[in-house]
């Protein structure tokens, strides 16, 4: 059993007694994209918060009113479009806009990342790797937590709103051409990864770090050809337009594994890793496969994050910081690390591995946001944006792992269109109370209806109902207080991107 460092920080207090070095099985990791858009405004009430300033990779709306006016008018163009959860499952229109506009996928090498948890993540950290290896790095991820913006990065941070629009309008008029000649308009997803390609040529990039919309064979992404394919943990979610178990929602994802490309697998369900593998095979892939070639030797706790040992396909990396919580991350780290020695060509083309220093350099200044994300103490709240059963597991299992919480009050608000039963289920042995609200979003769950399920759950003593998020912050911390400010109280906003980005806003940030 490994010791727990020093309680020097507020933010830590209550780390657990201790934690096994090794780790045989995988988690799935802490959130898939959930396909929300919205142009997340702050409510109208202000908290009694302790926040710090905003997450530089979070960007705050501009300060320049043409700007901002100019941005929204962008924003308001693409909410007229498709939105994410209108598919038509077809990549013919987003092929006519990357020919009309000279293929500017094709200007640069990719590593293309699926699965059903964990993508931004190891898309954070794949970027992070690269640019500590001095190379220019793009970034296309997506849903955003508070900005549109924040969707195409470049040099590891989201574009500038002037940048977002000049290459909104530099596409637009190819974008009218590609509507006039299609069934259907382009979607909003489409119009957005158009940008990004556009964006990324015109840097231009020395690689681009993407991440699927939904699925694989259909999404709009799938029309670059990328030298790395990445299969995060595959769990259920999206059954309605993916399948209804792990090897049918495979079949989809494996749709970004190209001839001769090298595929990263994280442990994976059984049947969907005899899918994975057999597309591998069909495109004669060079496959790498969590537990076999690469994985987590051993982490234990650190302040402020964990220490693990990563075995790469070039041999082991010891004593990597990484500032993120919970075993999931561990392993998205490994995936990542993976990732990048492929894409470097160690194990193939070369044998030795890659720089452990600057392997380290890297993995230190990596940031999630709203994964696991401190952004008030005294209590402590923390923002996860965990939105399916599988993620919600893996959240509880590290809140557990990391902070001793003497009373726990969760602030759930849901889409509609999810397993809310599976989570909250994931959920009730950890939140002492939960209370639940409802986000901006059209796909929001109605409060009172996701609170009947939260009442079969949790019983009637232990729900709260606050359809605003304002005051249902307000009632959590409320909550989290009762038993003095040295309690140990804590809360934790989750159940969607969407109310994670909202309450970044109601709690200060950005």
């Amino acid at each position: 059993m490994s010791e727990l460092p020093p309680r020097d920080s507020d933010a830590f207090d209550g780390l657990s007694d201790g934690l096994p070095d090794e780790f045989d099985e995988i988690v799935a990791s802490e959130t898939d994209r959930d396909p929300d858009l919205a142009v997340i405004e702050a409510g109208s009430r202000t908290l009694r918060a302790q926040s710090g300033p905003a997450a530089p990779d979070i960007p705050a709306r501009p300060e320049d009113p043409e700007v901002d006016k100019a941005l929204r008018a962008v924003e308001t163009e693409l909410a007229s479009r498709w939105g994410e959860t209108k598919l038509e499952p077809s990549v013919s229109r987003i092929k006519a806009l990357m020919d009309v506009l000279g293929d500017p996928q094709r200007a640069y090498p990719s590593i293309h990342l699926t699965g059903t948890n964990g993508k931004t993540s190891t898309a954070r950290m794949i970027e992070a790797l690269l640019a500590a290896f001095e190379l220019r790095t793009g970034r296309y991820t997506s849903p955003h937590v508070q900005s549109v913006t924040e969707r195409i990065s470049l040099d590891q941070a989201p574009i500038s709103a002037e940048r977002f629009i000049e290459t909104y309008e530099d596409i637009k008029p190819y974008v009218e051409m590609v509507d006039s000649q299609q069934e259907y308009r382009l979607s909003f997803f489409e119009v957005l990864t158009g940008m990004a390609y556009a964006a990324f040529a015109d840097a231009p990039v020395d690689v681009a770090v993407v991440e699927v919309g939904m699925g694989g064979s259909w999404d709009a992404t799938n029309v670059i050809d990328a030298d790395v394919a990445v299969v995060t943990p595959i769990d259920l979610d999206h059954t309605d337009r993916l399948g209804t178990t792990p090897g049918e929602i495979a079949g989809e994802k494996a749709g970004i594994i190209k001839q001769d490309a090298t595929v990263i697998l994280a442990q994976q369900p059984v049947d969907a890793a005899q899918v994975l593998l057999k597309k591998s095979v069909e495109a004669n892939a060079t496959v790498a496969r969590e537990g076999l070639e690469f994985g987590v030797v051993a982490r234990r706790l650190a302040v402020g994050g964990q220490m693990v040992t990563l075995r790469g396909l070039g041999g082991e990396y010891e004593e990597i910081f990484l500032p993120l919580h919970g075993a999931h991350q561990a392993h998205n780290a490994a995936v990542a690390l993976a990732a990048v020695e492929a894409f470097f060509g160690v194990g193939a083309a070369r044998s030795e591995p890659l720089d452990v220093d600057t392997v380290r350099k890297a993995f230190a200044q990596v940031t999630s946001p709203g994964r696991l994300e401190l952004v008030r103490t005294s209590p402590s709240v923390l923002l996860d944006a965990a939105h399916n059963p599988a993620g919600a597991r893996v959240t509880a299992e590290a809140i557990t792992e990391v902070f001793d919480f003497s009373r726990l009050i969760g602030v759930v608000g849901a889409s509609g269109d999810k397993d809310v039963r599976g989570f909250l289920e994931a959920f009730e042995p950890v939140f002492a109370e939960i209370v639940i609200t409802q986000n901006s979003s059209h796909r929001a769950m109605d409060a009172d209806a996701l609170a009947a399920i939260a009442v079969e759950v949790f019983g009637e003593d232990r729900v709260q109902v606050e359809p605003r998020l304002d005051d249902a912050l307000e009632a959590a911390i409320t909550l989290a207080e009762e038993e003095g400010e040295y309690s140990g109280g804590g809360v934790l906003v989750t159940g969607s991107v969407i109310t994670v980005g909202e309450a970044r806003l109601l709690l200060g940030r950005g």
